[in-house]
């Protein structure tokens, strides 16, 4: 578990994409309580912040995803 700094939210949200990739195509403010409720940050985080995260997370998709 991390805080709720940007370098904690980046490998966050990668993994819970890559565990669960349903969570792709939620908006900022939905991802908000879903990484604070499974437990990837100590605290609610900010929707700027999280959502500066996904933008990069979804920007290199293809490089980090699970391939099956």
């Amino acid at each position: 578990m991390c805080g709720v700094s940007v370098s904690c939210l980046l490998p966050a949200v990668r993994d819970l994409y890559s565990r669960q990739p349903e969570a792709f195509y939620l908006e900022p403010w939905e991802l908000q309580s879903l990484l604070w409720s499974l437990g990837y940050t100590e605290d609610l985080a900010a929707e700027g912040e999280i959502a500066a995260a996904v933008e990069v997370a979804r920007g290199d998709w293809p490089q980090w995803r699970l391939v099956a």
